[in-house]
């Protein structure tokens, strides 16, 4: 049976380590947790799971570091994840499955990337063979995708294959998070070094590109994407990053017909159906903004046949619908949508808008006071307030 080993790199994880090494614990033979300079407890976490720490000063690249921690592993297999990611143990069997098939060289993991603002699935090359030859490359946003690459073009044996389920659940999108760790800045420095050397590479104009559309440098961030596209060197992955990037910034913009066709032809690549998601869904954003409400709907239904639980498609349908007349509709969609996410303000106020419209007077109230309830439990004063005000003026309010 092969052995599967951990290979992280930390820094200063106190916070979330645990819950990243409880959920690899029983799935892996080994844990090695490379420490890049902790002043804290990270350390001490990662012995009390039984990990190896060897430590690394750190020099400003992901890749050096990683690389130096893959020299510790004594595995067959190796799992790369960083602190803010946890691995979903329901997919266990599919792995050990996959990693026990000779001819596999990598198993590329999708990733749910909770709390992003952009598409909600990504593809990460997290899972592979130890192989003397297959190591991490750029200094941030580190890939084994370079060497890897080298490598078939002299065993054409191997396979790289993907798992369909969500393996890793990401937690490093959340606004804290970021602004805690820093990583704008320290990312921008890194892939700006990078690619003064490496002018056309398209992995590193998508990501440097959607970090400047992020901190507000469109123009810049339009440059490298346009870079990246005429390369003519971007695997069907990036090239849909590129095409998908160029989209959300062309929508921004209102330029909307460069915006629908950047978006199609995102989704035109060959790539798993979950990782166009965010495509699909922000096409029937742009559309609903043009008032053609009919293709943004079938966008919307799209997104809910890829994923059932997506809850931004489910409440974009529902304005969507609500947009069309179709009331009754709208209210199964939202209560579909309350369903999954039974926290949803916003949810229940516009659920409340349509009991209204539908003259479900006590439906609507209930609704509304339900929403005005929940922006309360979460500290949301200024929209309980505004829609408590706004219902007292059109009478629709009893204390």
């Amino acid at each position: 049976m092969a052995k599967l080993s951990l290979c992280m790199i930390v820094k200063n994880e106190e916070v979330i380590l645990s819950k990243c090494l409880e959920s690899v614990q029983n799935v892996v033979d080994e844990m090695v947790v490379m420490d890049t300079g902790s002043t804290d407890k990270t350390v001490e976490i990662a012995q009390k799971f039984g990990a190896i720490v060897p430590t690394f000063p750190w020099g400003d690249d992901f890749a050096e570091a990683r690389n130096e921690a893959l020299k510790y592993v004594t595995g067959d297999w190796v799992l790369v994840l960083d602190a803010d990611e946890v691995l979903n143990q329901k997919v266990t069997p599919q792995i050990k499955e996959a990693i026990a098939k000779e001819e596999n060289l990598v198993i590329n993991l999708v990733r749910h990337e909770i709390g992003s603002s952009q598409s909600p699935y990504s593809l990460v090359s997290r899972l592979f063979r130890k192989h003397p030859e297959v190591n991490f490359s750029r200094p941030y946003h580190a890939i084994i995708d370079d060497s890897v690459g080298q490598l078939l073009k002299k065993e054409s044996h191997w396979k790289i294959v993907d798992l369909p389920a969500i393996s890793v659940f990401h937690y490093g999108y959340t606004p804290g998070v970021i602004a805690s760790l820093n990583k704008y800045n320290r990312a921008q420095a890194a892939m700006e070094s990078f690619i003064k050397e490496h002018p056309n590479d398209p992995y590193t104009c998508s990501k440097l590109g959607a970090l400047y559309a992020q901190i507000g440098k469109e123009k810049q961030a339009v440059k490298l994407f346009k870079q990246g596209l005429k390369s003519n060197k971007a695997d069907t992955h990036v090239l849909y990053e590129l095409h998908y990037h160029l989209g959300n910034l062309y929508a921004k913009q209102e330029e909307t017909g460069k915006a629908i066709k950047h978006y199609q032809k995102a989704i035109d690549q060959p790539v798993m159906a979950p990782l166009k998601l965010g495509s699909h869904n922000n096409i029937g954003v742009v559309l609903q903004s043009m008032g053609d409400y009919k293709n943004a709907a079938q966008a919307y239904e799209t997104t809910l046949k890829i994923d059932p639980t997506f809850i931004t498609g489910y409440y974009n349908f529902a304005m969507t619908l609500t947009a069309m007349g179709r009331l009754e509709d709208a209210v199964a969609i939202y209560e579909k949508l309350i369903s999954l996410s039974p926290h949803y303000a916003a949810a229940y106020q516009n659920l409340a808008v349509v009991f209204f419209k539908l003259n479900k007077l006590p439906e609507s109230s209930k609704a509304f006071k339900k929403a005005i309830s929940l922006y309360e439990e979460q500290n949301n004063q200024v929209s309980a307030n505004n829609l408590r005000n706004s219902l007292k003026e059109l009478g629709l309010w009893e204390e």
